[in-house]
């Protein structure tokens, strides 16, 4: 009888398909990937979903400047997207797309579900409309009886919208939350969305709009097209084949929930509020666990395309191959922090981690079971008492493995596979190969020793192929190893006594000589500069030398006394949530670290800077401005900006990397 295999249901936020992901965006893809090889190798029937996110006005807006459909659009950048999923060796089994017609079709049975049972409902954006700033305003936030941004004149005014009653479901998730310690990882990630946003208490959410036409139209009122989230979300459970009339398919019912959605931490707040609660409306089980990953940060600041530092998957795996990239990315992010990657940092690692500890370990084991015995490979059974520490460590390690995946900890389980290769080359150190073949008496010793060795990095390559799989496979290719299966890596012994290893083995990873690498990355990032200045246009560049160029005189206030300064309390503060404020074309309300504090600062900054990529800026704050409400949302202080004469803003960040709450003085 076919032993039964547990169900594992594991997802990717979908990406947007704004444009060409850099490594930060490719590295969840990555991280979902081993998690999923890993739960396949310990037998469990795995299903990997990712794919792309392709509504929403940006990209409407962005079709409009490329001269061609959203369609066209999201298809070119779709399959761009799922290229270097591809290239970077990723197992998904689902590969959906938003703009694929079942989604489409279920999320507007979705909607409809939902606003017949009285969760959504029809209502309005109304207040004082100023034109030019595309904002509403109540009375009180008048200046002057005139718009507070432009100081031009309002008119009343109402923009119809669809809104989800998220207050129904607020307690009911609070409770999960609380009796689910597991259902939000980190802990932090917890505590943030608890504090910060459920607690205080939910505000309705708007889910539709029609200011733009790129959407999934809402079936009943085509005026009208899904808001991005609701239509986004729900592709965890249509990709599976879920049927809002009640036809679900098997694989569904089988597979949901899910065992994991896996995340950038700037999105938790939508996954672990807004995503649960239409789950309850829906009537269907959460997800297991939702775990937001930190990011993948560029050494030397935010990645930007004019500044030709962006770091593209594919530029990195010309330079140092797929599997190279692949534990870089994996054992270089913290479980909760950000981490760093720089292309110095690649060269380093590619020379210690895998060209040494790694490929020279293989490569010697080989040469010397050549040189020794002519690759023949033989367990003589001589042993000696620091075998049993090496087949300790050896067979101890996959359990190890297996823990720190358990938690997620996916770095940590690599640092686990690599402390059994050094391992390995510390047994060479104490057993010397070389000094023992120079006795023919020692011989059986000998092949013991290189017989230990090959077993050893046997298991270890086993253990490699969730994080490495092409590196597993030409370990084992040169070993003319069997790839052994998960309930047999932690017994020792199981090579072929007498078997033969390849006559010449690969050279697995190349050293690098840093010079050279950064010579190459000196030709990317000419041609991303020269890219980016060829999309932005000759007449652009121009323009922005010229703004390079201006200086800019402002009317004089006042003079304040050094008493008047001292009253005003600037630290650094780090935004760690931001969403647009509904009411308003104009505003962003950021959670803004400062110290152990979170203030809320809302900021007139949306033309400037998308919610997404406020997160994680730090920035200058003054603390103890008095709180007011803007667009009846409360802000707790102001985040300090740079203006130009064309009205363009720069937030205020330290030049170094300072703690959120240092003090500006």
């Amino acid at each position: 009888m076919e032993k039964i295999r547990p169900k594992y249901y594991i997802t990717t936020a979908i990406a947007y398909t704004s444009g060409k992901p850099h490594i930060g965006n490719t590295y969840e893809a990555v991280l979902a990937d081993s998690i999923a090889r890993f739960k396949r190798q310990q037998g469990y029937d795995v299903f990997f979903q990712t794919g792309t996110d392709e509504h929403g006005q940006k990209i409407e807006l962005k079709a409009q400047e490329a001269g061609i459909t959203p369609k066209e659009f999201v298809d070119n950048v779709s399959s761009e997207i799922r290229r270097i999923w591809d290239l970077m060796n990723t197992s998904y089994d689902k590969f959906i797309r938003t703009t694929d017609d079942y989604h489409e079709k279920q999320v507007q049975k979705i909607f409809k579900k939902l606003y017949d049972q009285g969760d959504i409902y029809k209502g309005y954006y109304e207040g004082l409309y100023c034109t030019p700033c595309e904002s509403f305003f109540t009375e009180s936030q008048l200046v002057d009886g005139k718009c507070p941004d432009c100081g031009r004149p309002v008119t009343p005014a109402k923009e119809e919208a669809y809104f989800f009653k998220m207050s129904k479901y607020a307690q009911r998730l609070i409770d999960h939350i609380n009796t689910h310690p597991e259902f939000i990882q980190p802990v932090s990630r917890k505590n943030e969305m608890m504090n910060n946003f459920l607690l205080p208490g939910l505000q309705d959410l708007c889910v539709s709009r029609t200011s733009f036409k790129w959407g999934i139209p809402v079936s009943f009122d085509p005026k009208h097209v899904t808001y991005v989230w609701l239509d986004a979300l729900t592709n965890y459970i249509t990709g599976i084949g879920y049927d809002c009339d009640g036809e679900s398919t098997e694989q569904f019912r089988t597979m949901w929930p899910a065992d994991l959605h896996l995340i950038g931490k700037d999105i938790i707040r939508f996954h672990t509020i807004y995503w649960p609660i239409f789950l309850m409306a829906l009537d269907l089980p959460l997800p297991k666990q939702v775990f937001g990953h930190p990011w993948l940060l560029q050494g030397d600041g935010k990645m930007s395309k004019s500044k030709g530092n962006v770091i593209y998957a594919d530029d990195l795996v010309s330079l140092f191959g797929v599997d190279a990239v692949r534990y870089f990315v994996l054992h270089e992010m913290p479980f909760e922090n950000d981490g760093v990657i720089t292309w110095e940092l690649m060269v380093e690692r590619m020379n210690s981690d895998l060209a040494n500890t790694l490929g020279n370990l293989v490569n010697r084991t080989i040469s010397m079971s050549n040189k020794y015995f002519d690759g023949v490979v033989t367990n003589t059974g001589v042993e000696e008492e620091v075998d049993a520490d090496l087949k300790a460590v050896v067979t101890g390690t996959v359990d190890k493995v297996a823990a720190k995946m358990e938690d997620l900890r996916v770095a940590d389980a690599i640092t686990e596979i690599f402390n059994l290769f050094k391992r390995c080359n510390k047994y060479i150190d104490e057993t010397m190969p070389w000094a023992l073949a120079k006795d023919e008496a020692k011989k059986d010793r000998l092949a013991t020793v290189l017989y230990n060795l090959v077993e050893s990095i046997s298991i270890g390559a086993c253990l490699l192929e969730s994080y490495m799989p092409e590196t597993t496979e030409k370990i084992l290719a040169q070993l003319y190893a069997e790839k052994r299966s998960y309930e047999e890596l932690g017994t020792f012994g199981m090579y072929p006594s007498g078997n033969k290893v390849t006559e010449k083995p690969e050279i697995l990873f190349q050293r690098l000589d840093v010079k050279e690498v950064m010579e190459k990355v000196e030709v990317i990032q000419a041609e991303q500069k020269a890219a980016a200045s060829k999309e932005a246009g000759a007449d652009e560049k121009a323009e922005d030398q010229d703004k390079e160029e201006q200086v800019i005189d402002i009317e004089p206030k006042e003079e304040i006394t050094f008493d008047d300064f001292m009253k005003m309390q600037f630290q650094v503060g780090e935004i760690i949530a931001c969403e647009e404020v509904k009411k308003s074309k104009k505003l962003l309300c950021s959670q803004v670290k400062i110290g152990s504090q979170v203030k809320q600062i809302v900021s007139g900054i949306k033309s400037q800077y998308t919610a997404e990529e406020m997160v994680g800026k730090k920035v200058m704050v003054l603390v103890n401005l008095k709180p007011a409400k803007l667009a009846g949302v409360l802000s707790e202080g102001m985040l300090l900006c740079a203006e130009d004469a064309d009205g363009n803003l720069s937030l205020m960040t330290p030049e170094k990397e300072m703690p959120a709450g240092a003090e500006i003085c």
